[in-house]
This record gives structure tokens, C-alpha cells and sequence, in this order.
């Protein structure tokens, strides 16, 4: 009941953000119990491995591998991000310095996701700002999927990659809905893993994680330390990044043998 009087008291933006992130810290503290204390979830691991972890958990139903995708396809969410969120930019830049009302449908689903926390023009520039940063890194990431990273023959789950369609198309509507509306009208070597080393791989085993943790932290400054519907997708972000990060960590303990010990899966010297 307590959990629902607060869901009930956030606006739907807030809501859908506080659900993801508590979601995740489930699920991380899951990962932390032993497994031979709890009964099986093997739908439940399944869902959440994708890649080189889904080989290191518990032995997969068949059922499950009729929907697995490849991890290649990671690509379509960052077309996906550059081509909707590229498009939001366009429409803000249109309502900012041109004058433009925003699209009447876009305005309507605004509105009902949820009122801005705050008017003002600032926070207007600062979702620019944001924006502006959301999209750089979305063609960030997908040059990486298409010319740096190696997929092999990784998989994901058909329902995560179904999220990570959703996930880049409201992220975008989450910046947006912070704006005040008013009523105007390299080539592949080899396949195998080995332990990196150097650099943030002495500290975490997956320094990835923690750098998207920190490009979203930064967004969350560039909206202001008040901004309670960024730190929501920033808590989001710490926790879903948190779980990939430990179960990355734990696949490179089982498989080597000499796995430094003193390096944390996500952050330095603390987890």
C-alpha cells in the first residue's frame, strides 16, 4: 500500500521512471542472494542476461531460445534513438528560437505523461542542452555497434530488445516533458575473451557501465540537482547498469581462473 500511495502521488513520467529503478534494485539484490536458497527463476534470469551472460547462468528452458534475437541488433536502438530523438530535437529547436507550436499530437501525449516540475526558460535551454547530448551519444553508440564492437554470436532476449526500442523513444519524452509548453500554437581479430586490463578495467570490471552511469549523472546536472524527474531516470540507470555490470563480473570470475581480485564489478572500491 505504501508503494502505491507513492506511485499514485508522482505524475506518470515520475511513476514509469520509479518502477524501472526500484525494478532493478529487485533484481540486483536477487543476484546477491545464493541461489540455493531461492527456487528457480530461470524465466527471470533469462530475461535479464543477454550476451556473455546469458552462458554463465542457470541451464536455459528450450522455450526460451525460440525467442532469442541477436546482440547485434543492439544497432536498431540507436537508429531508433538518432531518427526519433533527432526528431524531438528538431520539433524543440522549432518551439524555442523559431516560434513554432509543437506538433498537437506531441503536445497531447506531453500532457498526459505529466506537468514540467518548474517554468522558466532555463529549464527550457537546459532539455536542449540535454537533448542535444542525447543524441550526439545515440550516434555515438551506434558507430560503435556498426565499426568497433564485436557480437560474435551473443543473444538477447526478444523482450529485451523490445524494451530497448521503448527505452530510447520515452527517454526522449522524458527530456522533452521538462520543457515548459505553453499554449502557443576497425577490423574483427578474434572472437574470444580475455581479461582487459588498464586504465578504469584496474578499478571495475565493466567500465562501460559506469561511464553511461556518469554521461546521464552529467545530463542530470546540466537540469539542475532539484530535477526530480532526471534523477529518477538517473536512479534507472544506476541500477539496470549496476545489475549488467554484476553479472558481467561474475561471468569473467567463472571463466578465468586469475581474475583479479581486487577489481569491483561497477564501482571503484565499493561494488
Amino acid at each position: 500500500m505504501a508503494l502505491w500511495a507513492v506511485l499514485s502521488a508522482l505524475s506518470p513520467i515520475r511513476a514509469v521512471w520509479f518502477t524501472l529503478g526500484a525494478s532493478f534494485l529487485l533484481n540486483v539484490l536477487l543476484q546477491l542472494v545464493p541461489p540455493s536458497s531461492l527456487p528457480s527463476f530461470a524465466l527471470l534470469q533469462d530475461l535479464i542476461r543477454y550476451g556473455k551472460t546469458k552462458y554463465g547462468g542457470p541451464p536455459r528452458p528450450a522455450v526460451c531460445r525460440r525467442f532469442d534475437v541477436p546482440k547485434r541488433y543492439f544497432s536498431h536502438f540507436y537508429i531508433v534513438s538518432v531518427l526519433w530523438n533527432g526528431f524531438l530535437l528538431w520539433c524543440l529547436i522549432q518551439f524555442l528560437f523559431l516560434g513554432a507550436p509543437l506538433p498537437h499530437w506531441l503536445h497531447t501525449l506531453l500532457s498526459i505523461l505529466g506537468p514540467t516540475q518548474a517554468q522558466g526558460g532555463e529549464l527550457a535551454l537546459s532539455a536542449f542542452l540535454v537533448l542535444v547530448l542525447l543524441w550526439l551519444h545515440s550516434w555515438r553508440r551506434l558507430f560503435e555497434c556498426l565499426f568497433v564492437s564485436v557480437f560474435s554470436s551473443s543473444v538477447i532476449h526478444v523482450v529485451q530488445y523490445c524494451f530497448g526500442l521503448a527505452y530510447y523513444v520515452f527517454l526522449g519524452l522524458t527530456v522533452l516533458s521538462q520543457v515548459p509548453v505553453d499554449s502557443r500554437d576497425g577490423a574483427v581479430v578474434h572472437c574470444n575473451y580475455q581479461i582487459p586490463f588498464g586504465d578504469w578495467f584496474e578499478y571495475v570490471s565493466s567500465p562501460n557501465y559506469l561511464a553511461e552511469l556518469m554521461i546521464y549523472v552529467s545530463m542530470a546536472v546540466v537540469f539542475g540537482f532539484r530535477n526530480l524527474t532526471w534523477w529518477l531516470v538517473v536512479t534507472y540507470i544506476f541500477f539496470c547498469q549496476a545489475l549488467s555490470a554484476l553479472l558481467s563480473h561474475r561471468f569473467y570470475q567463472s571463466k578465468f581462473v586469475s581474475y583479479p581480485k581486487h577489481r569491483k564489478a561497477y564501482l571503484p572500491f565499493v561494488f
